[in-house]
């Protein structure tokens, strides 16, 4: 298999394993898209890390396999293509990107599926498709655009250039940068901290900025109302809000 979940301590790590570079072949594709589902509903799943290995995150789509395709054949493939990724973006946990090396077109794409992504001092980020005399497929041109901005995402997928984490971390592509050996250390960390926490108020928060950012502000209001009402029939809120009565804040302990 191209693609591994593994669990431990309430942290699902879907882990790319297709050396050397782990080019996202529509095997690899749909395989990610199977195991991201499973992650979305497994119980002892509470968050995710997506990861590549310590080397390279994913360098992109295997060009040989994409270049076999005519036409007709990509009308039908890329949808499941955007499929594969639209599910990692949807899995109702939080969910961090541990970037090593390259994460370049598809790679940079699946990165930014995640929350929150932690780069490591070695990672080169990209939207190259350009050169290839095509456009990013999987969600680049919309994803990228939502989370810098318009200009600066039309500035690295037109030219197609590569960005260092220095400067990812300036545009805000990725949220921190730490020594390459302690990004997947790092990443789980995040995590692990947030498997710890009140699953369904986690969920109800991804869900309603995700949501909000993709409509006006007044139904991002109602989205964020609603969930925020509901969550007052949860356990973990009567639990929450006695601990901090009792014990004081931040103690609450969640199952």
């Amino acid at each position: 298999m191209t693609v591994h979940l593994e669990v431990a301590d309430g942290v699902g790590t879907i882990r790319l394993d297709r050396p050397p570079m782990n080019a996202l072949d529509v095997a690899t594709q749909d395989r990610l898209k199977e195991l991201a589902e499973q992650a979305a509903t497994r119980t002892d799943v509470r968050a995710v890390v997506l990861y590549g290995g310590e080397k390279v995150f994913a360098a992109g789509a295997d060009i040989k396999e994409m270049r076999a395709m005519d036409h007709a054949a990509m009308v039908v493939r890329s949808r499941a293509l955007q499929d594969s990724f639209t599910a990692v973006a949807r899995i109702p946990k939080p969910v961090v990107a541990a970037v090593t090396g390259y994460a370049l077109g598809g790679g940079c794409e699946l990165a930014l599926c995640a929350d929150y992504r932690i780069a490591g001092d070695n990672a080169k980020l990209g939207q190259p498709e350009i050169l290839l005399g095509v456009i990013p497929g999987a969600g680049g041109t919309q994803r990228l655009s939502r989370l810098i901005g318009p200009s600066r995402a039309k500035d690295l997928v037109f030219t197609g250039r590569m960005v260092k984490a220095d400067e990812a971390l300036t545009l805000g592509l990725v949220d921190r940068v730490v020594p390459a050996a302690d990004v997947y250390t790092e990443a789980h960390a995040w995590a692990a901290r947030l498997a710890r926490g009140p699953a369904i108020a986690l969920r109800a928060a991804k869900e309603s900025i995700d949501a909000g950012l993709e409509t006006d502000l007044e139904t991002g209001l109602a989205i964020e109302r609603n969930w925020f009402a509901g969550l007052f029939a949860t356990e973990d809120r009567e639990r929450g809000m006695r601990s901090f009565v009792e014990e004081g804040p931040g103690k609450a302990k969640f199952l």
